[in-house]
């Protein structure tokens, strides 16, 4: 190996060793307890050496970011492809979206920590457009058979995303297992009503 190979792999290390200190400070105390100098601390890194890797903590944030999109688009996909019809493929994407959130709270947090996120923020991350384009070709393609195929597939994409969005942050308001089943059926009822609507 040469010396620029050794070079690129121990950036790599310490890039990766950043992330898995500053993951470990957010498991065991929370975002709002993640800051660039407890990161140094925990890696015995000096500050300088976090910020020639990464410029801010909003830097390390949009990793985190883009791996929680990452991995939820995963589980939409995944989802998807079990059903070969469109309201199908809507109601598995909403149950996996629900599944995710709870079960990757800390990734959850991060992502919509700030709301949904911008449309300038979807288009310039890789992670969110597949998000977004997953749940879109089903969408279209649900309109597309429906009654009112001039419906704005845009329109009903942030309905959609704004339905599961905002029964996912008030249910982690409340995280109760003995809830369990009547989130199941708030889930259910509300992207029932919305197919129905979808489908005129």
């Amino acid at each position: 190996m040469g010396i620029t190979e050794r070079r690129q792999r121990q950036k790599e290390e310490v890039r990766s060793n950043i992330l898995h200190s500053a993951w470990q400070i957010v498991e065991q105390e929370g975002w709002q307890a993640l800051s660039i100098r407890k990161i140094a601390d925990a890696i015995e890194y000096s500050i300088p050496v976090i910020y020639s890797h990464f410029a801010s903590k909003d830097a390390i944030l949009l990793e985190f970011i883009k791996e929680g999109f990452h991995r939820l688009s995963q589980q939409l996909g995944q989802a998807n492809r079990k059903h070969t019809d469109p309201y199908q493929q809507l109601e598995a994407m909403a149950q996996a979206y629900w599944d995710f959130a709870f079960t990757s709270k800390e990734y959850y947090q991060v992502m919509f920590g700030l709301g949904i996120p911008a449309c300038e923020m979807v288009n310039q991350v890789e992670e969110m457009q597949t998000f977004s384009n997953t749940i879109l070709e089903s969408l279209k393609q649900a309109i597309a058979i429906s009654s009112q195929p001039q419906t704005d597939h845009w329109l009903k994409f942030h309905t959609y995303w704004s339905i599961l969005h905002g029964l996912v942050s008030i249910q982690l308001i409340d995280n109760h297992e003995r809830h369990n089943l009547t989130r199941q059926m708030i889930l259910q009822d509300a992207i029932a009503g919305f197919i129905y609507a979808l489908k005129g």
